[in-house]
């Protein structure tokens, strides 16, 4: 059996696109090999990746794509996502294909910013960014080794694929542009994600099973590691839901680490899809409150249900197993079924927080957001607006008072949870709006009146 074919392309610092992707044509059409990048400026528009071929950015490689959304008018996608149907780099189809090497890839950020929205703390993006990876229906992933810096939207995509490896990546996103998750897994099955690092301002991994054009679920997500990856988010670092069209299960989060992030775990169960068999172990955490307008305040863990849209109830929520947690949170673990099908057979196991008070107040209430009133939301929200609805009150639509102050742990008709070894530290005395009881579980009596118990 002959050896796969190499071909390597020195840098010409110009858009050298039509030869990379005759390069990734041709390779795939001999059976699959390497394209190799060497150490220099690639720019290109966008790239199309086929089965067998490894795109290779050797040390000191910079890819630099085009900084224009009409560039990649060729790379369309499928899966529609914040208004985006482009990637920089898309593969639809394809078998054995991976993304490797010490070089990096600059997606130029900067050139999607349209303003600076003070009042929450964000830039204001352009209405059209395209994804860096968007890989569809692909069977024998491999993306090892890259650093990926300044993307304009969602970094890494994997849409309805299988046997899927991210190793050794890295993501260095702006911490003030909304909506550059770091790692997308959705409805995937078989996939690990293993020894990276990231910094985004959004989601830091996340598991999704997004709805296709035909209007249903593209499938499920299951059979999932994670493990060993230091994450940075201002939403939320180690993510399931809140797109839930398909089922996801079988899911494991292990020795992880999660600092200078908004939430640190977090489950949002709100279109149909079941959510079972999660397990979130040895994961250190360090979260802090943020403006109202962010997703979360300083929630170590976060786990809710919510009918978003009442054709479409939202799917249980069960056999969630939380251990072996350390670290400190400026918010409450809150674990909360405000739909019917419910969150069931929880497990609190071994868990060391600090509850300390933060400057802001805003971990004083519980978020339950995106609601209903976020499917329309107002046009000039910069990229926020469906973290920001207000109601005619002026708050935040989504966001609520702890019955009593916020308490350490807040469960909310949660049926079956134990807890076992869950040492919250709280500072004494309280601070003013502070819950007395450390623990606080709510439950819906027989005649719609809530009943307590603390």
């Amino acid at each position: 059996m002959s050896a796969p074919s190499l071909f390597a392309i020195e840098a010409p610092d110009s858009d050298n696109t039509d030869r990379l992707q005759a390069a990734i044509d041709s390779l795939s059409a001999s059976g699959g090999g390497r394209l190799e990048l060497m150490a220099g400026i690639h720019i290109c528009r966008g790239l199309r990746l086929r089965s067998g071929v490894d795109l290779h950015l050797a040390a000191g490689a910079i890819l630099r794509p085009v900084p224009d959304y009409a560039a990649y008018a060729r790379t369309t996608v499928s899966v529609i996502a914040e208004k985006s149907d482009r990637g920089m780099i898309v593969a639809s189809g394809a078998r054995r294909i991976s993304l490797t090497g010490e070089g990096r890839i600059e997606a130029s950020c900067e050139s999607f910013i349209t303003g600076d929205d003070e009042t929450v703390g964000t830039f204001i993006p352009a209405e059209f960014r395209p994804r860096v990876v968007v890989f569809e229906h692909c069977d024998e992933v491999e993306i090892g080794s890259l650093t990926i810096s300044g993307s304009p939207m969602w970094t890494l995509h994997f849409v309805d694929c299988t046997n899927v490896a991210v190793r050794n990546v890295t993501i260095e996103n702006d911490r003030r542009l909304p909506n550059t998750d770091g790692i997308v897994l959705d409805a995937c099955r078989g996939a690990f994600i293993e020894d990276c690092t990231i910094s985004t301002a959004d989601d830091g991994i996340c598991l999704k099973t997004s709805i296709g054009p035909e209007g249903v679920a593209i499938g499920r997500c299951e059979n999932i590691l994670v493990r060993r990856c230091s994450v940075q988010s201002l939403s939320c670092a180690l993510k399931i839901g809140t797109e839930t069209h398909g089922d996801i299960t079988n899911v494991l989060f292990e020795d992880c680490s999660v600092s200078s992030s908004n939430r640190a775990l977090g489950i949002f169960s709100r279109d149909g899809g079941r959510i079972s068999n999660v397990r979130f172990s040895r994961i250190s955490v360090d979260c802090r409150e943020t403006p109202d307008g962010f997703w979360g305040s300083g929630e170590a863990l976060t786990v809710n249900v919510v009918d978003r849209i009442a054709e479409r109830p939202a799917g249980a929520v069960e056999n969630l197993i939380v251990e072996d947690v350390t670290g400190r949170m400026e918010g409450a673990i809150t674990v909360i079924a405000a739909a019917p099908s419910g969150i069931r057979n929880v497990s609190l196991a071994r868990i060391a927080v600090c509850q300390q008070p933060g400057e802001l107040g805003t971990g004083r209430t519980y978020d339950l957001r995106p609601t209903n009133a976020d499917l329309v939301p107002r046009a000039d929200g910069g990229g926020r607006a469906n973290a920001w609805t207000r109601g005619a009150d002026g708050r935040v639509i989504g966001l609520q008072d702890y019955p009593g102050g916020m308490p350490a742990v807040y469960a909310a008709d949660v049926d079956g949870i134990l807890m076992n070894e869950v040492r919250i530290t709280r500072p004494a005395p309280l601070p003013q709006g502070w819950n007395e009881n450390d623990v606080v579980f709510e439950t819906a009596a027989s005649d719609g009146s809530e009943a307590w118990q603390n």
